[in-house]
């Protein structure tokens, strides 16, 4: 019976949900995404069940029409059931976390083709630097003129200006045209017998349509990839759609070519560096069903998936899961609650699982699978400490005199080595030698690093650029700006330095921005041309280079600082990963892991390899301090342009709070990183027991204040970053 009115839902966070009349004509369900009118716009918006969203009732005679049905498939009802779970418990408003789930706008329109835009190969005869920076950045990209000029760092007139000078051209787009679909059968692979009866349990699981969480847990070069890839080939013997999340779009490409190589062709991909029309063209297949496989970053979670019937996690310890911007989810615990709705099963794989997932493992809640060997009979690599308090570098130099050693025998050996230092830059600090002036943001309380090779000084927390002056500008002394620290680009100098003939690569997200980026790193490592690879966090995880035999950190306790909750087990789960990149191969592997604490417990754990006592150890702790999963923090983010309207605005949350047993507030304080982007922060921290419902204490607390409109408070539910 078709509905005579519906309640909306629309894509404003500042509304809750509103009731229209549907027009004679128009038939409407829920899901549906429609547009509505407010006042003079137009919003979009999905209509919803009226029992589930409250809103004042509205009179018949108050309503407004509906204007339009978009032609798109409804917003299943596990989505929107997900999206009402996540909106309570990261106390968002629904809108916002609703538009993940309708994140191509364009998709909701029945224009079936456009006009993109490519570069021909044709050098223009006025080559500016602007249009030269514009061909190199574009290369073999294609899209609307405005997504080239973003690629490219420049205005949208430089493109049309190489538009009429030949040198890129118009290309008609399909929106529409279908995907190729995975072959279950093209190359099963050879699985030894743990790997066999863990992605038999996963076929199973996917088979009998039911949730059920499991952690695969395997030693780096194990094989997880190949065991959930059986599971995977189940569903689409079962017509049933699959989601895989990475953490990086980094590593999305290597994963693609692994896919094409299983399924004999690539899986449908969902991340930022996306063009529109593809975004159009992924959102429409995901909706209707015709992607059958979906890999993608933690954004891919909110797709209105038509028949899920697996969701994997990949690298699932990841912090990059944690959006930290907009809605607080973490995508490893979305990922759980949407299997749950969707009756499906989840996997979360990872070689050093986190302390959360371990815990459930332990209660029952989650099935664990575990791959204890490496694939193909590699060993895993040896771990040593450098101690450097008594075997220090030379003055001047970051990499000690063991590890120069050891990258000789392995160059010499015709192998090659990987450099870890997870800082990006020269230096994280520059300061002036004449009258100590350091080169602060003006938008953040953060050094400005030091990018040499592009001659900048750079902000990592708002992107603000400045180039590099000559001389200070405090006391205008030349020639006196000092580099404090090392960052990759001082290793990378280091290294040229040391080894004048080793080719050497720098691996950073400066340098390995886009998954095309990532493949020509991937094809030019296993090419055999690098020799030495100097990298972050990006090449801690997924690739696999069977010549890489040597790992070095450079700084093993820099991850060690700044009093976080999960310190000790990041530095952990970082290095082990860095470590599992060496001896991946035939040829065995070897860590050397500088250090000034190789007393500390997490750097015994790593050079002992004794895992499981550093994790019962770390369980401990947070059990005893009632810390998570234990117990529940949340944290109030107070900022505003007014340093002193925020001050005020915390000060009254801080007056405010409520006293309940379990729960104690701290705070307000300012931030660690007290301005950023401009806005001056104060934090609360809200500690609780695992039984209050501290959702609903905050909701409450801070439903009964007013604030400036120009201060913002937002909240952070299970909180990875504190500063």
């Amino acid at each position: 019976m078709p509905l005579p009115r519906a309640r909306v839902l629309v894509l404003n966070s500042a509304l809750g949900p509103l009731d229209y009349r549907v027009p004679a004509g128009m038939t409407v369900e829920p899901g549906s995404i429609v547009v509505a009118p407010l006042g003079p716009r137009q919003l979009v918006g999905v209509v919803w069940e009226a029992d589930r969203l409250v809103t004042e009732e509205v009179g018949d005679n108050r309503l407004r029409n509906l204007i339009a049905v978009a032609d798109a498939p409804p917003i299943p009802a596990a989505l929107r059931r997900l999206v009402e779970w996540a909106a309570d418990y990261y106390l968002a408003p629904p809108a916002a976390v609703l538009r993940m789930a309708l994140a191509s706008t364009s998709a909701l329109e029945g224009v079936k083709r456009i006009t993109e835009y490519r570069a021909t190969g044709v050098v223009p005869e006025r080559l500016t630097p602007q249009r030269a920076q514009a061909i190199e950045r574009i290369g073999d990209r294609q899209g609307l003129i405005r997504e080239l000029a973003t690629i490219a760092g420049v205005s949208d007139a430089v493109i049309r200006g190489l538009v009429n000078a030949g040198a890129i051209a118009a290309v008609e787009v399909d929106l529409d045209s279908p995907y190729p679909l995975p072959d279950p059968d093209h190359a099963p692979p050879r699985l030894n017998p743990a790997q066999r009866d863990a992605a038999t349990a996963l076929a199973d699981a996917v088979a009998a349509r039911e949730f059920q969480p499991f952690l695969l847990d395997g030693v780096t070069g194990s094989g997880k990839t190949e065991v959930y890839f059986e599971a995977i080939a189940r569903a689409l013997r079962d017509g049933r759609q699959t989601l895989v999340l990475l953490p990086e779009i980094a590593l999305t490409e290597p994963f693609l070519d692994r896919f094409n190589a299983r399924f004999d062709c690539a899986p449908v991909a969902w991340h930022s560096d996306l063009r529109q029309s593809q975004r159009r063209r992924a959102w429409r297949a995901i909706a209707t069903g015709e992607a059958r496989v979906t890999v993608g970053a933690r954004s891919a979670l909110f797709l209105p998936y038509r028949n899920l019937g697996l969701i994997i996690v990949d690298e699932a310890h990841e912090t990059s899961f944690k959006q930290e911007e907009g809605v607080h989810y973490h995508a490893r615990d979305v990922a759980v609650m949407r299997a749950r709705f969707e009756f499906c099963p989840v996997v979360l794989a990872s070689a050093t699982p986190a302390i959360e997932t371990r815990v459930q493992v332990a209660a029952g809640r989650y099935r664990e699978l575990r791959l204890p060997a490496r694939h193909g009979g590699a060993e895993l690599p040896t771990i040593e400490a450098i101690d450097l308090i008594a075997e220090p570098p030379p003055r001047g130099r970051w990499i000690a005199p063991r590890l120069v050693q050891a990258i000789d025998a392995t160059l010499a050996r015709g192998e090659q080595a990987l450099l870890f230092l997870n800082r990006r830059g020269y230096a994280p600090l520059t300061l002036c030698r004449a009258c100590g002036h350091r080169f602060q943001c003006p938008n953040c309380t953060a050094w400005m690093v030091e990018h040499r090779l592009i001659h900048r000084l750079s902000c990592h927390h708002c992107g603000h650029m400045i180039p590099t002056p000559r001389a200070c500008p405090n006391c205008d002394a030349e020639d006196a700006l000092v580099a404090c620290g090392p960052g990759v680009e001082r290793i990378a100098d280091e290294v040229a330095a040391l080894w004048p003939d080793a080719r050497a690569a720098v691996v950073t997200s400066d340098t390995i921005w886009s998954p095309a980026k990532a493949a020509e790193f991937v094809r030019r490592m296993t090419a055999r041309e690098i020799d030495i690879v100097i990298g972050t966090q990006l090449v801690t995880k997924g690739y696999h280079f069977p010549d890489l035999t040597l790992v070095g950190v450079i700084d093993g306790d820099l991850g060690l600082s700044g009093g976080d909750l999960r310190a000790s087990e990041r530095t952990f789960q970082q290095i082990m990963q860095v470590a599992g990149r060496a001896g991946r191969g035939e040829k065995p592997g070897h860590v050397l892991l500088q250090t000034h604490q190789p007393t500390a417990p997490v750097m015994a754990a790593l050079v002992s390899g004794d895992a499981e006592g550093f994790y019962a150890a770390e369980t401990q702790a947070r059990r005893e301090a009632d810390a998570p999963p234990f117990g529940r923090y949340a944290a109030i983010i107070v900022s505003s342009e007014d340093r002193e309207a925020a001050d005020d605005t915390a000060r009254a949350i801080g007056r405010s709070a409520p006293h309940r047993e379990g729960m104690h507030v701290y705070g307000p304080a300012p931030a660690p990183l007290a301005m950023l982007r401009g806005r001056h922060r104060f934090r609360l921290l809200v500690h609780a027991t695992r039984g209050l419902a501290v959702q609903d204490e905050i909701r409450a607390w801070l439903g009964t204040l007013a604030w400036p409109a120009r201060v913002r408070v937002s909240v952070d539910v299970d909180p990875y970053s504190f500063v």
